[in-house]
């Protein structure tokens, strides 16, 4: 089976910009549609920056002037960065019909982490994308999902709340949805989790998951070679945070 190479950029207090992860992405896409690198899951945590997806309207924006930058992913509206993990997988997919249960893989991965690692309860809502919590009788939403697919290579990915700070979430309609909330891992148990603790074990989970996904013609060649690249680290998270 395929393997799917894994790239820490960069967590807390090393934050990484959107717009630099972005560039990245773009980097790599092409790399893998030319045979030079293989499928590579990116796993970071931002600097606070709101991202439109391609379905934005405006009444979804910050009322207040807040920048946005608008990006080519679907979904609409969504904020990132510190104490939220973020993973952009970049994924030749060796089927391209199969995006629907790409998704599904992804927030399959999220659902039994938080599950078995945290007792948390999580699932899907029908007609929504995402990892939600609806017990309680309030439903809120826990991970993000949203991607592009250009020649069959995935872009972007979720967005998971580790410990994040949700007072962003309140200056816009988060993914265009007005009747549901947002929630982190922090938030749920009582105690911190952060980006850095929980990316070994999203990165170990999509390790074994995605790679039955991927297109083996075109992963013979080792990751890419950009600048913005190799700056990236393969060490734990752990590792690179250390202070």
């Amino acid at each position: 089976m395929t393997a799917l190479h894994t790239r820490y950029l960069g967590f807390d207090p090393e934050l990484v910009d959107y717009g630099q992860a972005w560039e990245v992405q773009r980097q790599l896409h092409a790399q893998i549609l030319n045979g030079e690198a293989e499928s590579t899951l990116l796993l970071l945590e931002h600097a606070d920056v709101y991202t439109a997806g391609k379905r934005t309207e405006p009444q979804d924006r910050p009322q207040d002037g807040t920048p946005v930058i608008d990006v080519d992913r679907g979904g609409k509206l969504t904020w990132h960065g510190r104490g939220q993990l973020v993973g952009y997988p970049l994924l030749h997919l060796k089927d391209r019909s199969a995006v629907k249960d790409y998704v599904c893989a992804l927030e399959n991965v999220i659902i039994r982490i938080l599950a078995d690692d945290y007792g948390i309860s999580a699932s899907r809502v029908e007609g929504r994308s995402g990892v939600w919590l609806t017990d309680g009788g309030a439903v809120r939403k826990i991970a993000a999902i949203g991607i592009r697919v250009h020649r069959s290579v995935t872009m972007h990915g979720f967005a998971l709340n580790c410990s994040n700070d949700l007072a962003p979430f309140g200056n816009i309609i988060p993914c265009g949805i007005s009747d549901a909330g947002t929630t982190t891992i922090s938030a749920e148990l009582g105690r911190t989790v952060t980006p850095a603790d929980i990316a070994p074990r999203i990165a170990e989970e999509l390790q074994a998951v995605l790679p039955r996904y991927i297109s083996s013609r075109v992963d013979a060649a080792g990751p890419g070679t950009s600048d913005l690249l190799t700056a990236g680290k393969e060490s734990t998270p752990k590792e690179e945070v250390s202070r």
